[in-house]
């Protein structure tokens, strides 16, 4: 962790959901956190990751047989269960509805992408507030920036892969330029805490 993070003002165990935006290099940085979490994971969580529109996704697939969470690819509408993980489908951008709800847009691609991180965080900042976890992984971009500042503008608190990690550094430091950054982490770091403690204030989890 940073040792100028805001570790001491952030209570993991309150966190309802985490969103998490990666793009290149993402998905190797999604395999050291997901199949961490424990089967009694407290909070929902979201997942953007760029990919080409045309070709279905096989992430879905991939993770769930290596996590011990729910790994789905959502509908429109579907209900939030906590302790599932959401990961968009391709060519649709993935929004979080206040009543708690998904929506899938196919609006136009935003920051060139469709799904967008910045429209992920964005409607999940205003639904859960103080109550959201925002995390960007490796990227070529700086989509998820705005989206991961407007988390913490929210309430919220935003934890970003140390650049000097990841595959593809210029999402994390797009996030950090911008000021969004409440903790600059390893994968370790955040795979460790994730398990450890967030959500653990949920209903049915662990204390």
């Amino acid at each position: 962790m940073s040792p100028t993070s805001e570790a001491s003002a952030f209570d993991p165990a309150s966190v309802e959901a985490v969103v998490i935006g990666a793009s290149a290099g993402g998905i190797e940085a999604l395999n050291r956190l997901l199949p961490d979490l424990p089967a009694d994971f407290g909070a929902a969580m979201f997942v953007v990751v760029h990919m080409r529109a045309d070709v279905p996704s096989l992430l879905p697939e991939l993770f769930a047989s290596r996590c011990r969470l729910a790994v789905a690819e959502p509908n429109d509408k579907d209900a939030i269960e906590p302790g599932t993980v959401y990961v968009a489908p391709p060519g649709y951008h993935m929004l979080v509805e206040p009543d708690r709800t998904i929506a899938l847009s196919i609006d136009p691609p935003v920051r060139f992408s469709r799904p967008s991180v910045d429209v992920l965080f964005e409607s999940a900042a205003y639904a859960y507030k103080s109550a959201l976890l925002g995390i960007v992984l490796s990227g070529a971009n700086d989509d998820g920036a705005r989206g991961a500042l407007a988390i913490r503008e929210a309430g919220g608190h935003c934890w970003v892969q140390d650049p000097a990690t990841a595959g593809a550094s210029a999402m994390p430091q797009a996030a950090i330029a911008n000021g969004a950054a409440n903790q600059i982490m390893t994968l370790d770091d955040m795979a460790a805490l994730l398990s450890a403690s967030v959500g653990r204030a949920r209903p049915g989890a662990n204390r």
